[in-house]
């Protein structure tokens, strides 16, 4: 029987620079700051959204660049995404051979279950798990520890991520590791961080979860 497996959502699932970068100038713009290059902004998509901010416009105004950020991002920003090519068939293709599909992001939940219900992926998945609107289990290790003991999934687990955190949160967690190419996280960063496979194509991961 495959062993469960769970995906990060932005960068693996869908690209959602478009409204990320658009949340983070509302933001920015409401404290008075200025908006730096969209392809600066990039880096910051993955890590929990509390301390990237609080780097963009330090600790003092982090929290009002949250509200601020929020209030876009809960009207429109979560519809400036977009699916990945090729998703809907990998995710249908692991379905059918058997494996049981979970997300779990850094993302506030609320805000992932609309993302997956508006881009119809939610009849994929098990069980989403996602952080809390007042930061409990945005770290990845915390949210991979929660959702391991609320399935009860624990043999063979596996995480499906972009970034260093996704690599950093299976190995916390005794779990393998597949680092996606196609999303903000590079080539190095996955190496760097043990990632235990590589792909480049979400056709890809079937062959890499049997490996």
């Amino acid at each position: 029987m495959p062993g469960p497996v769970f995906f990060d959502l932005d960068g693996t699932l869908t690209d959602p620079a478009r409204g990320i970068v658009r949340c983070i100038w509302h933001a920015m713009d409401r404290l008075g700051l200025e908006r730096p290059p969209a392809d600066k902004l990039t880096r910051y998509i993955g890590p929990p959204l509390a301390e990237s901010l609080a780097i963009l416009v330090g600790n003092a105004r982090a929290e009002d660049a949250l509200h601020h950020y929020r209030a876009r991002y809960g009207e429109t920003g979560w519809r400036e995404n977009a699916v990945y090519a090729g998703i809907d068939d990998m995710l249908a293709q692991l379905r059918d051979s058997g494996f049981e599909l979970y997300v779990a992001t850094s993302k506030v939940q609320m805000f992932a279950t609309r993302i997956l219900s508006h881009f119809e992926l939610d009849g994929y998945f098990s069980g989403v798990f996602g952080a809390e609107l007042d930061g409990r289990r945005a770290d990845k290790s915390d949210l991979l520890r929660f959702a391991l003991a609320t399935t009860g999934a624990s043999e063979g687990a596996v995480m499906i991520g972009d970034r260093r955190y996704d690599v950093a949160g299976a190995h916390a967690n005794d779990m393998r590791s597949v680092g996606v190419t196609w999303g903000f996280g590079s080539r190095d960063e996955l190496i760097e961080a043990g990632a235990d496979a590589l792909v480049d194509t979400p056709q890809e991961i079937a062959a890499a979860l049997t490996q």
